[in-house]
């Protein structure tokens, strides 16, 4: 138990330290006197809004997305037993994207929104192991070029999306299709859904653990194999549709941080799920801090910083894998 425990404790600190550079960083750098002041519920009212009302909420939405984006990567990794599964790469982000942007074609919002998402990733997560499958079952080679291509069809059905869409409307939709944590609005409930997926699925982690050697193994050890496999796609897909909700479209996360965690830690699930939530955050918040900061007072999309760091990390992967 302690052999989990110091990791997480480590990734913990490593996540504070990360949430603290974001709250102090940006066009206006700010002391640690005047933060602490304004958790505190005092100090210049300036600071106490710009902290608590806008980079707080921010950060704490940062996190929240690539722990969700993280959790869902080493979910689909487990079950498909492949490195280089991932929800973006896979198309789980596209159709979440297709979702989330129909419905705000049609002028709904909040909970229709993500609802749509959910709607569009759970369909491009059975589209895509349905036509992997075929009639011989999937090989990794052939559900990454199945992800691939569907993951290129969304890509097509977001620019004709686009291309009908209100002039007005149009640069609000780009950058958040690009990454954006500028409207990401309250926190709390994406927190909650990451803390309770957390708990949903940590204790699974035996199960796991046993599915990640095959389904005939699991099978034999008494893993209801068909039930696990459905829970693990409907979770991956609501946790992605969450995420594309609250940022749009950011890729590579659930890619990169499970696969370091794995090289780094081992493949215990019990610990590299919630270690890829801890993780997976702490980038994100480190990515959108870099985003704001760069070229401040102009900020980048932050998919654009993801995108940086895991195009490398995916060719490696794919280097070795082949």
């Amino acid at each position: 138990m302690i052999a989990l425990l110091r990791p997480l404790g480590l990734l913990s600190l490593a996540a504070l330290a990360a949430l603290a550079l974001s709250v102090a960083l940006g066009s206006v750098t700010l002391p640690p006197g005047e933060i602490l002041a304004a958790l505190g519920g005092v100090g210049e009212g300036l600071s106490r809004t710009l902290i608590l009302e806008l980079r707080l909420p921010r950060s704490l939405a940062a996190f929240a997305v690539g722990g969700l984006l993280a959790v869902a990567g080493a979910l689909m990794q487990v079950l498909l037993r492949n490195p280089l599964a991932d929800p973006y790469v896979l198309g789980l982000s596209g159709g979440a994207a297709v979702g989330a942007l129909m419905a705000m074609l049609a002028g709904v919002g909040g909970l229709m929104v993500s609802g749509s998402a959910f709607v569009g990733a759970l369909v491009s997560t059975l589209l895509v192991f349905g036509l992997a499958h075929g009639r011989g079952g999937w090989t990794p080679s052939r559900l990454l070029l199945t992800g691939v291509v569907v993951a290129a069809g969304w890509g097509a059905v977001i620019t004709l999306m686009l291309s009908v869409s209100p002039v007005e409307r149009l640069p609000g939709m780009l950058y958040w299709l690009m990454g954006d944590l500028a409207h990401a609005g309250t926190p709390w409930p994406l927190l909650a859904l990451l803390l309770g997926a957390c708990l949903l699925v940590v204790p699974l982690g035996r199960h796991l653990n046993v599915l990640a050697r095959g389904p005939l193994q699991a099978a034999a050890l008494g893993v209801a194999v068909r039930r696990l496999e459905w829970g693990l796609y409907l979770a991956a897909s609501l946790l992605t549709a969450a995420a594309v909700t609250g940022a749009g479209s950011i890729g590579f996360v659930g890619l990169v941080v499970p696969h370091m965690l794995r090289l780094a830690l081992g493949n215990d699930q019990r610990l590299i799920l919630p270690a890829s939530a801890l993780a997976g955050g702490t980038l994100l918040v480190v990515a959108d801090t870099l985003a704001r900061t760069v070229i401040a007072p102009e900020q980048l999309p932050v998919g654009v910083i993801t995108a940086l760091l895991g195009v490398p990390t995916f060719l490696y992967l794919l280097y070795r894998e082949s």
